[in-house]
């Protein structure tokens, strides 16, 4: 490619539009604003997102959007587990090695009935049972 050849592609641009000179521009006497009003007015400045009045879109839309940056604990049912049961020291990495849980969990909640019995088998502070 040339670098002599800058110039954009033919039919591609447009002059400016010079509003205010003259009635044979088409666009004289008001440029191109109409009569009175505040849209006519130097220093007029609409709002981002004004409508006219109407129900702006952001506002007629529901708000969405909120993820809590507080980690939930995977839940395990020691019901289905029956391995958990038979453990001597119940740590995540053990969890994560009997493939009872995914390798990046870092905080997990033992549910069911017999969970609190295996709470003096729990050696690790991010696993915690349901009930009292």
């Amino acid at each position: 490619m040339s670098l002599e050849n800058l110039s954009p592609a033919e039919g591609s641009t447009h002059s400016k539009k010079r509003v205010g000179r003259g009635q044979g521009s088409g666009n004289g006497k008001t440029a191109g604003k109409g009569h009175k009003g505040q849209r006519a007015r130097a220093g007029y400045k609409e709002k981002r997102g004004f409508e006219g009045g109407q129900q702006p879109l952001q506002r007629r839309l529901p708000k969405i959007g909120f993820t809590s940056r507080v980690e939930k604990p995977t839940a395990v049912s020691v019901e289905k587990y029956a391995q958990i049961k038979e453990m001597k020291e119940i740590t995540v990495a053990a969890l994560v090695e009997a493939k009872i849980v995914k390798n990046n969990t870092t905080k997990v909640k033992l549910i069911g009935a017999a969970a609190k019995d295996l709470a003096g088998n729990i050696k690790d502070e991010n696993i915690t049972t349901s009930g009292k």
